[in-house]
């Protein structure tokens, strides 16, 4: 524990803590006559704990930042790959308690375990230290150096459009092809979005798809101008 201590940058009063939030629930189901708990309730804990942080650090320093792009820059830093990697620098799966079954088919390395194991170390380390520790935590391994020009962006023009107008209640958007035009092997399709019934905004693909994606960010550049 001691090493895994150094690694997390903090030392723990409750000891207890830490350990717990390496038993996974095959080995607590495997020892349950010793009374062993498992890392679930901690890693639920954990969850909510780093989504707080995370969203407070956004609206921080994202002033600008609409609430929608907010939501996915959170996900893209909050969600399973990105805990894994986290797990990956910590060496976590050496620590884990694991069950023998899980043991024998990879668990020590599975992304999903690993992911869910940090989660519980954040909730350890908050019911220890407090939200400042977490929070310290959270920022030195999944914050830093995060630049949100390099996160977040989906290239999904449809739904960016459809978050912006969703602001106001009432509004109603609407794509249609307009035309289609050059041989079958090399055709270009024309849409228009339509908002209220207005046009918008209209563009051009070589499939559907990308028309109605052209049209949407045609809208999106008119009415964030």
């Amino acid at each position: 524990m001691k090493e895994l201590e150094e690694k997390l940058g903090y030392a723990f009063s409750d000891g207890q803590l830490l350990q717990t939030a390496l038993v996974h629930s095959s080995y607590a189901n495997e020892k349950r006559q010793e009374g062993l708990v498992c890392n679930e309730r901690l890693e639920f804990l954990g969850d909510s704990v780093l989504g707080f942080v995370v969203a407070q650090h956004l609206y921080r320093t994202c002033p600008d930042m609409p609430e929608g792009r907010m939501t996915r820059l959170r996900a893209e830093l909050v969600c399973e790959q990105s805990l894994y990697g986290v797990a990956q620098r910590l060496e976590l799966g050496r620590y884990l308690l694991l069950g023998k079954g899980e043991e024998l088919t990879g668990g020590r390395t599975r992304q999903s375990i690993l992911a869910d194991c940090v989660e519980a170390v954040i909730a350890a380390l908050f019911l220890d230290g407090g939200i400042d520790v977490a929070s310290g935590f959270i920022h030195r391994t999944i914050l830093a150096g995060f630049d949100p020009a390099l996160h977040g962006r989906t290239g999904d023009s449809k739904t960016e459009l459809q978050e912006l107008v969703q602001r106001r209640s009432g509004q109603v958007l609407h794509y249609e092809m307009t035309g289609e035009s050059g041989p079958d092997h090399r055709k270009t399709f024309s849409a228009r979005v339509t908002l209220n019934g207005v046009e918008i905004g209209a563009g051009e693909g070589r499939s559907k798809k990308e028309a109605e994606q052209a049209a949407a960010r045609r809208a999106l550049e008119s009415l964030q101008r």
